[in-house]
């Protein structure tokens, strides 16, 4: 079973006016992980898509939806796949990947129908491409590890770095994810905006009662949402994202747009912002 939702662009102008309610129901996703399902939010911003895939020990396949017009799903689309929970399979293209938690599997173009089986929980992120690529399995133990922040300013913290020109490449699509230290809560310090491309994070590794305060809106005119566990923020090209957490906890980042220039950020200090 495949559930799609489509989420519009929202102009910031509009999204100062937005009570509580509407920033989540139009930056929120929830319930993405749905035993025995495939859930997507097809987004209008970057035509990014996010989603989870749980096959609870059975297997699912993702190929045709409405939304792309296309036979199948990835025939003008990369994908990337991040395994949040146990071992698990994925096969597309006439070929297969074993995935432990915390490995991610980049599609290319042109994959055809990916299937999804075993107890992985696999966060689903995906962007259009304007040509094949290869696809490739990145374990935890390939990926790019960067070490950032401090202790005295609560945000020490280990970035690991997958779909990213430094390990490989791919046509729009950058992802990782980031783990906080004991005792640090802030997840990006000092916040940014980058108006050439579009971002979306997933908590998890949080305990049920858990929650982050995540920062969103224009530097001068903040917001905030706050994220249970396996939620998503999307955060438009005009809207900082950062956030403070309670306990221990890891975001997947993931972006599109017209570069894959990781660097490329507009930084907002603390004292900047309202």
């Amino acid at each position: 079973m495949t559930h799609v939702e489509t989420r519009h662009a929202i102009h910031p102008d509009h999204a100062k006016g937005m009570d509580t309610g509407m920033l989540r129901q139009h930056f929120l996703a929830q319930g993405l992980f749905a035993e025995g399902q495939i859930r997507l939010v097809y987004t209008h911003y970057d035509r990014f898509v996010i989603g989870g895939a749980v096959p609870d020990g059975s297997s699912l396949v993702l190929d045709a939806i409405e939304e792309t017009k296309t036979p199948s799903f990835l025939d003008r689309r990369e994908m990337g796949i991040v395994n949040i929970g146990g071992n698990g399979r994925v096969e597309a293209g006439g070929q297969g990947w074993d995935m432990a938690q915390g490995d991610v599997l980049y599609l290319g173009a042109g994959s055809g129908a990916v299937t999804f089986s075993g107890q992985g929980r696999f966060y689903i992120t995906s962007a259009p491409a304007h040509r094949q690529l290869p696809c490739r399995l990145v374990t935890v133990a390939d990926a790019k590890e960067v070490k950032m922040g401090a202790a005295e300013t609560s945000n020490k913290r280990t970035i690991k770095q997958f779909i990213h020109p430094l390990v490989m490449e791919s046509c729009q699509l950058v992802l990782g994810y980031t783990t906080l230290e004991d005792g640090s809560v802030w997840n990006t310090i000092p916040s940014h905006v980058h108006d050439r491309r579009m971002e979306a994070y997933l908590y998890h590794g949080m305990e049920p009662q858990s929650r982050v305060l995540h920062l969103m809106g224009e530097p001068q005119e903040t917001r905030h949402i706050f994220v249970a566990n396996e939620e998503a923020v999307l955060s438009p090209t005009w809207s900082i994202h950062s956030g403070a957490g309670i306990g221990s906890y890891t975001f997947i980042w993931a972006m599109a747009g017209d570069n894959v220039d990781y660097t490329d950020m507009d930084f907002i200090q603390p004292e900047d912002m309202r």
